[in-house]
């Protein structure tokens, strides 16, 4: 699998993105003219940082205030002349900035910094950058924030950011401070990462390393490079693994209704999965064999739970067993069932950077059906039928590079 990862250990900002990808190896040709579709002339120069090569962009555009509504209609003007699929991503980009603005703000009239033209060229910069790409899947590895404070449109305020931290909050980036003072994360660039990624840096396993690319800032450190490092590399294809006990009990004299406690009460305790057989014993009895699965470090603990929960007097374990564990996320989906719209959580299954598996969480989807005396299953379905049709609607609009 051909993976995009970015290490951000200096911060990252939308035009540091937009060079690492150029420097990676992006088209460069394709890249300035999206980029042009917004400012006059972008310029692409080489620079060192801290001793290291890198690229620098340039839009050379004014500053400009402008509302969501303006950067749309900045977006759709560019459309002509920027491929659809980079247009629907960075239409996203902006909605998680605009989302994070009025979550910090509430509603507001006006983007700031992130509103200009060189935020937009950069943006559309980037999407356009990774769709040349063509890369199966985008992994970040931790990213560095910054401390201090900064002096902005709203007057002095915290870093990182306040609406960097909203779009961070739930997009399961990992962060770190950083060497540095100062603003290394901005709103664009952790809007862009948030959007770009599909995959967390522990599932890239083994890889070998293709081309490599460095992305310059403005500040030139003289300890810390100011640079965000982009890599193409090329996975094994398999899908990560790790080690579980296989731990195992015949019961024959213990009720379902204690079986299913005692199955609760292995997963509180940290057990990656239980269930229940039904077999048959010795002498014809009926019986169940219980298989809990664990981590190493838990097994001996819940093989103590399972003797005490079902009064086995043995437990076996099969220890040190691969297992193959595909990637999983939480998401909100938005589903109207009778007149009614919720958003409502799904587990996402990930093979290759790409959704395989959806499932709906019972325990909402029961309350829901509950409130409107329908039968769980069909909610379930709804649920489920909403998240696919959100997941084709996202992979047509976002092409090459998209989720």
């Amino acid at each position: 699998m051909r993976v995009l990862v970015f290490d951000p250990f200096h911060g990252a900002a939308g035009d540091m993105i937009t060079a690492a990808l150029l420097d990676c190896g992006a088209d460069r040709e394709r890249v300035v003219a999206a980029m042009r579709a917004v400012v006059s002339e972008p310029t692409v120069e080489t620079v060192t940082r801290a001793g290291i090569r890198a690229m620098r962009v340039h839009t050379h555009a004014t500053p400009e205030y402008r509302s969501l509504d303006d950067v749309y209609k900045r977006l759709d003007d560019a459309s002509p002349f920027v491929p659809p699929e980079v247009i629907a991503i960075a239409r996203r980009v902006f909605s998680r900035i605009n989302a994070a603005e009025e979550a910090v703000h509430g509603a507001h009239v006006h983007f700031h910094e992130v509103g200009a033209d060189d935020a937009i060229a950069d943006v559309i910069g980037a999407c356009a950058a990774l769709s040349t790409l063509h890369v199966d899947g985008v992994a970040v590895l931790p990213l560095a924030m910054g401390s201090g404070t900064a002096i902005g449109s709203h007057g002095t305020i915290p870093i990182p950011a306040p609406a960097t931290v909203v779009i961070l909050k739930g997009s399961g980036l990992a962060t770190m401070l950083g060497d540095d003072e100062g603003e290394l994360c901005t709103p664009t660039g952790a809007a862009l990462l948030a959007e770009f990624t599909t995959l967390r840096p522990a599932d890239l396993g083994v890889y070998t390393i293709h081309s490599v690319g460095y992305g310059a800032g403005n500040r030139d450190t003289p300890h810390v490079p100011n640079v965000l490092r982009a890599m193409v590399v090329e996975t094994t294809g398999a899908l990560p693994q790790d080690t579980v006990d296989i731990l195992e009990t015949n019961v024959d004299d213990v009720s379902g209704e204690v079986i299913g406690e005692a199955l609760a009460r292995f997963m509180a305790a940290g057990a990656r999965d239980a269930s229940a057989t039904p077999i048959i014993m010795k002498k014809g009895r009926p019986g169940y064999l219980v298989t809990v699965i664990a981590l190493p470090e838990t097994s001996a603990a819940l093989a103590r739970l399972m003797a005490r929960e079902l009064s086995t007097l043995g437990v076996r374990c099969i220890p040190g067993v691969h297992r193959f564990v595909a990637e999983r996320t939480m998401a909100d989906v938005e589903v109207e069932i009778r007149g009614h719209k919720k958003r409502l959580p799904v587990k996402c299954g990930w093979i290759d950077g790409r959704i395989y598996m959806l499932k709906a969480e019972f325990d909402t989807a029961r309350d829901l059906a509950a409130e409107l005396d329908l039968p769980v299953r069909d909610v379930l379905r709804a649920i489920e039928d909403a998240a696919w049709n959100q997941v084709q609607e996202r992979r047509h609009d976002a092409g090459p590079g998209g989720r």
